[in-house]
């Protein structure tokens, strides 16, 4: 007689009752509710890798504590390590379904890796899924923790990973400005206050300007980091560390700063900081901070790219794609558009991060999954959209160095240089006449016998008109002693 056929599905049972799950499955019943409660986004917790890793490392650190300390046998804690260093490397990933907008502060999250994790220590071990009499997800891979101090501890790994990948974008973009202050570092042009016409500088220094705010940005960012660095392993449920023995935090600790490479530390008040999120507010609040300034930066290159022949036209942004269905010929600045839609998105994520912390009750914040879902779609949004703009559009700009010297020669702007020689109120004249008669302003100085046609060259050098070289001698400094006879 022929053997029946194995079953497709394994029944796992939890305090509400009995469901059958995939047999290939290596999540568990716990993961399965969640899966039908939140069909919100339609995103699952594994669309950000390093959460999952994250995750992973805290239930590999809480394994090697709880052996260390004796809270689990050697052979089960070693399984579960196993089983959530091959999660760290990339494996199982498509096994974290649960979605990324979730009830229940993150215990579904929690649950997810417990299942997950549990079942590939028991193949791993030579037994059947689902096997939980042998090792639990709960009783052993969950020994000494729980959602509240495992969940803001793996997004705070999860986070400080993926900015590794941000700052290390940012940096490439930096770079990208920085070439191109080089490559324009004698290209004169005008440069503008108000929208209105101001005094000459050079592209270089524009586009130098664009690296350094983006050099202060990284900065900040760094500096943030070290915000989720804090971390409440140990406290369990609401921060006493009731289930826990008394040398786990410490051990955990230790254990968690080795897996990460992060420079950890458990924080003074667990009841504290087991309800506090400020720290993900304050880490969002960086985040926008570069969005914004990196959108003023797009809109920068869209006017300075405008036209091209009615708008300003200095510079070439590289054409990407058509830009019109009904226009022949029109491209548009797709890249920072896109660029500038993305820190749209940034700064609504950061009010609903703002809100979310605010919603925080008593000795828990419920609301940590948004907090989590939109700190890691920022991050991953930015990190994107850096890299086309750098790719797509940074690196292929180019300079209109005619037009650009057309609009220096005819700028009445550059007067302002002459105003040491020949003062204020002849310079404002002749200003006025340049506007009503369109004339160059060099011209009307000389014709005024107000410099010699040398002096005026000279004052009006690229090197001068941009403030790469001197114009005026050094101002006597008034001694403190003398100040008070003024």
């Amino acid at each position: 007689m022929a053997s029946a056929a194995p079953s497709s599905t394994r029944t796992e049972t939890d305090s509400l009752g009995s469901m059958e799950i995939p047999a290939d499955a290596y999540w568990g019943i716990h993961t399965a509710r969640a899966d039908a409660n939140f069909p919100i986004t339609k995103r699952p917790i594994s669309v950000y890798p390093d959460l999952v890793r994250g995750l992973a490392m805290v239930k590999q650190a809480s394994a090697r504590a709880n052996k260390e300390i004796g809270a689990l046998d050697p052979q089960r804690a070693d399984l579960i390590d196993a089983a959530a260093q091959r999660v760290i490397d990339g494996e199982f990933h498509d096994q974290f379904t649960v979605g990324v907008i979730q009830g229940g502060a993150g215990t579904s999250t929690n649950m997810n890796a417990n299942e997950v994790i549990t079942n590939i220590a028991l193949e791993m071990a030579g037994r059947e899924k689902g096997d939980y009499a042998f090792l639990s997800p709960i009783d052993h891979t969950n020994r000494s923790q729980s959602t509240n101090d495992v969940y803001p501890t793996a997004i705070k790994i999860g986070l400080s990973l993926t900015l590794r990948s941000l700052l290390d974008e940012l940096d490439l973009l930096r770079r990208s400005f920085l070439s191109k202050a080089v490559e324009f570092h004698d290209v004169l042009k005008v440069g503008r206050t108000q929208l209105q016409d101001a005094v000459p500088m050079t592209l270089g220094q524009e586009f130098h300007g664009f690296a350094t705010t983006l050099g202060e940005d990284h900065a900040r960012l760094t500096e943030n980091a070290s915000l989720m660095f804090e971390i409440n392993m140990g406290a369990t449920a609401i921060g006493t560390g009731i289930t826990t023995h008394a040398d786990y935090g410490r051990a955990v600790l230790a254990h968690l700063r080795e897996i990460s490479g992060l420079d950890l530390e458990t924080a003074t008040d667990l009841v504290e900081s087991t309800s506090d999120t400020g720290a993900f507010m304050s880490f969002s609040s960086s985040l926008k901070r570069n969005a914004i300034k990196l959108s003023k930066i797009c809109n920068d290159l869209r006017l300075l790219a405008s036209g091209p022949q009615a708008g300003l036209g200095e510079i070439n942004l590289p054409a990407k794609q058509a830009g019109s269905s009904i226009m022949p010929g029109k491209v548009n600045p797709v890249i920072p558009e896109v660029v500038n839609q993305v820190a749209f998105a940034v700064v609504g994520a950061d009010m609903t991060v703002t809100m979310a912390v605010e919603g925080g009750q008593l000795q828990l914040n419920a609301f940590e999954p948004v907090i989590a879902h939109s700190i890691f779609q920022s991050i991953t949004w930015m990190r994107q959209a850096m890299w086309t703009l750098r790719v797509n559009c940074v690196d292929g700009i180019t300079a209109n160095e005619d037009r650009l010297g057309a609009m220096v020669g005819a700028s009445v702007g550059v007067i302002t240089a002459l105003t040491p020689f020949i003062g204020y109120a002849a310079a404002a004249a002749l200003a006025k006449t340049a506007l009503l008669t369109n004339r160059n302003v060099a011209d009307l100085v000389v014709e005024a016998d107000l410099m010699s046609r040398e002096e005026v060259d000279k004052q009006l050098s690229p090197a001068r008109l941009s403030g790469l070289e001197a114009v005026t001698a050094a101002v006597n400094i008034i001694p403190p002693e003398d100040m008070i006879q003024i």
